[in-house]
């Protein structure tokens, strides 16, 4: 184990002499550091540790003392990869890097997600190392750079067409002859003839790749398939060249040209097949991606318009949307006014009103009308961009049970090679006359039917399809353990104020006693006067209903209402108490109709002239459409349902009866709705949390799923697991049914794979031959290798069509 030279930290957090111990402290604890110091006024720590893994287990300790140490976190594509194990090879290759604190790669969509420290290791070291063992890490992320790896993925694929249509090709014929045809002459030599391109062109890419890992001790999926053919093929070469070999020990000289060719071809087609259908598990980001505009128009100063690249877009500029395009970046309407069709990002299908102060969002579509707006958010700040990002690094992340899958996956090789070698042994020594030709016919078959692709897809492509089906859904999904967590759900706790209801108060109730015309008009002059939040309710709800007019004297009286003068006459709007210091009183009707009201916990203005009421409005925080639905729906699914808000007892009770919530409760502090979290952690429940404030966020991390409103606070975003775009809860249920649809998948999955390897290999081993007499074909055993990576991708993407 060398000895690491001298590795810096940046560190964050650290504000002082006594932080700058306590870091210090907890460094010499790590295994593998030699030496360590704390820099304060250079805010980094300074090591010297013996093996990689101590710079990891250094961020690890600072970390867990409540410091930080600044990483960079980024995903890379990788190329070249062919198999799960691959990937558990480049994944070790890049976490023994020094620098690099973890790095999780995820075969299904070709990428690897890796967190490092900036100052101890680069991308490109990241890079070389990756080549080292015959992969590829792509580093930029330019345009061109992604432009570059489309081609070489199209590259690819053209490629692998057309190796695999001509070795279906070739080996057609190579069947016929080996099965109908072996006696006429020169029927070996023809094989061979027609096994050679199939073996040393079409299949050349098995036997390079299984070559550099052998180099670097390592084995993957390419090491089964090349040693099973390349034997194979050898095997039948000398038979054909020397088969008086055998003859003079009384044996025929068998040959497997046509097993070798057409085992290559079966695993091209399934490879094929595969890159398929695992194209169509990333089709979300694909078209997330598709809603974002090649071009743009800008409006110069003077009115000069000009079209440029969306990618020349930059914070400040005027762009114009024309009827039926899509709005490029974000920003702020400045003129104009239109309907933006906003489904694609919110998941809402009613488009939504936009005029001059409006915000809209890149990737949206505008309808009908034209306007310009400002861009404030261009690149990878706009919404659109945000989404696809968090889309990507969920569909990147790693289930908790993958892991058990990654350790099976590292030895998977090794153990088929050593199965394979000891059921060639076991024929040889106990199979008579032919027990050489059976054993290398066993070691073939066992080499080929073995497969680790199917372990690797089963857990990633699930994730990926179902984190995509999600952000259709307007579900974001942070990550795959919340996924996976979500599944276990049979508790909720739900804040009030933005998540049950719309955070607003809202006229829900009037009581009209005198609707001559004006009195909306002079109403709405006269609350329009007031800053306070309920008059503000009221002037929403008179909008349109009333015409501007302008009135005198008008004055706020502080906690009761407003007043003012028209035509001479005095009019008020505001408490009974500003009524009754008036001399204004209630008639046994409006009496009557603000008890129940208040019953409600509805909060009553009242509007009147000198001496006489003309109505009264019930004001509330309206709650949201499908508030009830989606509470009938996730008590449906089997989970206990809590409300948990601030407000008064009342006001829970009326909100509670309306949405059919049992369990309530009021005047609660930000740290009490995390202490019932845990108390219901306590009685054994698995708690999702959601909510749509700062004061929301501590109940949020201690929740085990967290669920953050989308036009919440960013800190609640940050902090949740799953983030709902939009306002509506009835994507909850659907996020909690899309857990269990995914977990199950998953589950299928692994069962599928587990099973096909555990009972595949010893048939192809040749166990049931002492009791049937039966052995696997190699060519039957590859047509099954190549079909059971396929049928788990398969099985992954009915998820894009189950009813959630």
């Amino acid at each position: 184990m060398a000895t690491i030279n001298e590795i810096e930290l940046p560190l964050a957090g650290v504000d002082s002499e006594h932080c700058a111990l306590i870091v210090d402290k907890g460094l010499s604890t790590v295994p593998g550091i030699r030496a360590h110091h704390v820099e304060l006024n250079n805010h980094k720590a300074v090591i010297t540790a013996d093996g990689e893994e101590a710079v990891a287990g250094a961020v690890a300790a600072i970390r867990d003392l409540g410091y930080d140490v600044e990483t960079v976190k980024q995903t890379f594509p990788v190329t070249g990869m062919s198999c799960a194990s691959c990937a558990a090879s480049t994944e070790s290759m890049i976490r023994a890097q020094t620098g690099v604190v973890d790095a999780t790669v995820n075969f299904a969509n070709a990428s690897v997600k890796v967190e490092y420290v900036p100052t101890v290791v680069t991308p490109e070291q990241l890079k070389r190392s990756v080549q080292s063992i015959g992969y590829d890490l792509v580093t930029e992320d330019s345009k061109e750079a992604r432009e570059a790896l489309d081609d070489l993925h199209r590259d690819k694929l053209r490629s692998l067409r057309r190796r695999t249509v001509w070795s279906v090709v070739l080996s057609v014929p190579l069947v016929v002859i080996g099965m109908f045809f072996m006696h006429i002459p020169y029927a070996n030599y023809l094989m061979w003839a027609l096994a050679t391109p199939v073996l040393l062109v079409f299949g050349r890419q098995f036997f390079v790749n299984a070559w550099k890992q052998a180099r670097h001790r390592s084995a993957n999926m390419d090491t089964l398939v090349a040693l099973s053919t390349g034997i194979a093929y050898a095997f039948s070469v000398f038979n054909t060249l020397f088969p008086e070999f055998w003859h003079r020990r009384g044996l025929h000289a068998h040959v497997y040209f046509e097993a070798a060719a057409v085992v290559i071809a079966f695993i091209l087609l399934g490879k094929l097949l595969e890159e398929g259908a695992k194209a169509s598990t990333s089709s979300a980001i694909k078209k997330l991606m598709g809603l974002q505009p090649k071009t743009v128009t800008v409006v110069h100063d003077g009115g000069h318009m000009m079209e440029l690249p969306l990618e020349k877009v930059a914070t400040g500029d005027t762009l114009l949307v024309k009827p039926g395009e899509k709005v490029a970046v974000d920003g702020t309407v400045t003129s104009g006014a239109s309907y933006v069709d906003e489904s694609m990002i919110s998941g809402e299908p009613v488009p939504v009103a936009k005029s001059t102060g409006e915000k809209v969002f890149g990737g949206t579509i505008n309808q009908k009308g034209s306007f310009q707006f400002r861009a404030e958010k261009v690149g990878a700040d706009t919404l659109l961009a945000g989404i696809i990002r968090a889309v990507q690094d969920a569909q990147g992340s790693r289930a908790p049970v993958q892991k058990l899958v990654d350790r099976i996956a590292g030895i998977f090789v090794p153990v088929v090679i050593g199965i394979a070698l000891l059921s060639f042994a076991a024929w040889w020594l106990l199979g008579g006359a032919n027990g050489l030709s059976q054993g290398l016919l066993a070691l073939v078959t066992v080499l080929v039917i073995a497969c680790p692709c199917a372990l690797g897809l089963a857990t990633p492509t699930a994730i990926m399809v179902g984190v995509g089906r999600g952000a259709g859904q307007g579900i974001l999904i942070k990550d795959a353990e919340a996924l996976e967590t979500a599944h276990k759900v049979n508790a909720i706790v739900l804040d009030k104020t933005g998540t049950i209801t719309a955070g607003r108060p809202d006229v829900v109730d009037s009581l009209w006693l005198n609707d001559r015309p004006g009195l909306r008009s002079l109403l709405y002059a006269l609350e329009r006067a007031s800053e306070h939040p309920l008059a503000e309710a009221i002037t929403r709800s008179l909008q349109g209903a009333a015409q501007p007019l302008i009135i005198g004297q008008v004055t706020s009286i502080t906690g009761a209402g407003v007043g003012g003068v028209y035509e001479g006459q005095h009019y008020y709007a505001g408490t009974e108490k500003l009524l009754a210091e008036k001399g204004v009183t209630l008639p046994a009707s409006v009496v009557s109709w603000s008890s129940a009201q208040r019953g409600e916990a509805r909060t009553v203005v009242y509007f009147a002239s000198e001496g006489e009421v003309l109505a009264a409005f019930a004001i509330a925080d309206s709650i949201k459409d499908g508030s009830a639905a989606a509470v009938s729906r996730l008590r449906s699914l089997g989970i206990d349902v809590y409300l948990f808000t601030g407000d008064n007892p009342q006001t829970a009770a009326a909100v509670a009866r309306q949405v059919g919530i049992g369990h309530f409760r009021a005047e609660a502090l930000p740290q009490d709705k995390a202490d019932f979290v845990q108390e219901l952690q306590r009685q054994g429940k698995v708690v999702a949390m959601v909510g749509d404030g700062i004061n929301d966020s501590q109940a949020l991390a201690q929740a085990d799923v967290s669920i953050a409103m989308g036009k919440g606070s960013d800190i609640a975003m940050d902090v949740a697991g799953m983030t709902l775009i939009g306002s509506g809860l009835d994507r909850i249920p659907t996020a909690l049914r899309l857990s269990r649809l995914t977990v199950r998948t998953i589950r299928q999955n692994l069962f599928w794979a587990f099973i096909y390897n555990l009972v595949g290999i010893p048939i192809a081993a040749g166990l049931l031959y002492p009791v049937n007499g039966f052995l696997l074909n190699p060519m039957i055993a590859g047509a099954a290798m190549a079909l059971s990576s396929v049928s788990v991708v398969a099985n992954s993407l009915r998820l894009k069509w189950a009813r959630i």
